[in-house]
């Protein structure tokens, strides 16, 4: 076997299933070290986020975001996939493995929310509501303005963040998720951010998946979006879950 062929052969691709408030942009880190270890990194923006920032309407909800990955997924011809969901993108990516499990090889959720069937965010987040709520009747009753950048986020960082995050439709934190398959049988990796706040919104899953068979449990050094404040440590892990 040539090396390039072992190369192919190795190669994953990707696809990454976003945080709130943020879009494909913010994980522009990982595509070198993706790309300098052969993998395919794909990050779309959800619609009414990033770069479709201009399409947020009212209507956006859970659902929407599903569509927009699997898309993304049968346009791109996408098969064999390492999805990965951060945050949020952990209720979108559970939503997207229930519909086209056959085109998923694994699952990796980094500091996410992972909803069972008829869950919604503020279902598993709710010492938030009535802030978020608050949040979004001050302004036009449907927008939710970006909650903060963890301390240890550098200056630079900060700036590169603050001018690219946009509000985020209220209803995709309402929105039940309906699975159609029920609980999946993929795969599953479970990445917990250690730095975390006083709040600790991921813990419950840390010590949910610690005691759930089907998951593969590991911790990384870094706050909440490890994508931006520690691609290499972040890389390096995501290597040894898919080795």
């Amino acid at each position: 076997m040539t090396a390039s062929s072992s190369t192919a052969r190795s190669s994953k691709t990707f696809l990454v299933c976003h945080g709130a408030w943020s879009a494909g942009w913010a994980w522009k880190k990982m595509h070198p070290l993706m790309q300098a270890a052969g993998h395919r990194l794909v990050t779309p923006s959800y619609t009414g986020l990033g770069e479709r920032a201009h399409l947020a309407h009212q209507g956006l909800d859970l659902e929407a975001h599903i569509q927009d990955m699997l898309s993304v997924i049968s346009y791109e011809d996408l098969r064999d996939i390492v999805l990965v969901g951060h945050s949020y993108g952990g209720m979108v990516a559970t939503g997207v493995a229930d519909r086209v499990r056959e085109r998923i090889a694994q699952m990796i959720y980094i500091d996410a929310f992972v909803p069972r069937d008829g869950q919604s965010l503020f279902d598993l987040n709710e010492l938030a509501i009535e802030t978020m709520r608050e949040l979004a009747s001050d302004g036009d009753g449907w927008r939710i303005p970006p909650m903060p950048t963890p301390p240890d986020t550098s200056p630079a960082d900060v700036e590169w963040l603050t001018a690219r995050r946009v509000d985020m439709p209220i209803k995709c934190f309402e929105q039940k998720l309906k699975l159609q398959h029920g609980e999946t049988n993929l795969p599953r990796s479970y990445v917990y951010a250690t730095r975390t706040t006083q709040a600790d919104t991921f813990g419950q899953f840390a010590r949910r998946i610690k005691n759930e068979a089907g998951w593969r449990y590991f911790e990384i050094d870094a706050s909440h979006s490890p994508n931006v404040t520690a691609p290499e440590t972040l890389m390096a892990l995501l290597m040894e879950i898919v080795s």
